[in-house]
């Protein structure tokens, strides 16, 4: 079992935006990973305290994903961290190299990919 890590930056606090991003981001993961759905344990995203317009997780589920876990959670407040950032841990059984995804100004978050 695995965990492949992503993130999306400078997403705006409206509905529309958190679950379009948030599905840009797992989508992208999946393809990025080449991901057998039935291989997804579960799906935990965070959200830094200024989006708090909707649930990320949602997004899986309208993706039609309704099988797999997926769980919401407040990101730390750190001093100079990202606003507007999704960050997603998807859990995967199998054993590959994964291939994690900073998307947006989240590529400032690790600078190493």
């Amino acid at each position: 079992m695995i965990g492949i890590r992503g993130a999306i930056a400078s997403v705006e606090n409206s509905e529309e935006n958190i679950l379009e991003s948030s599905k840009i981001l797992f989508t992208e993961i999946i393809e990025k990973n080449n991901l057998v759905i039935s291989k997804v344990v579960s799906v935990l995203f965070t959200v830094t305290k200024d989006l708090n317009a909707a649930f990320p997780a949602k997004a899986v589920r309208d993706l039609g994903y309704d099988q797999i876990p997926a769980l919401d959670s407040l990101a730390p407040d750190i001093e100079g961290d990202l606003l507007g950032c999704i960050r997603v841990l998807v859990i995967y059984q199998d054993n590959i190299e994964p291939n994690h995804v900073y998307l947006g100004e989240a590529k400032n978050l690790r600078p190493d990919r």
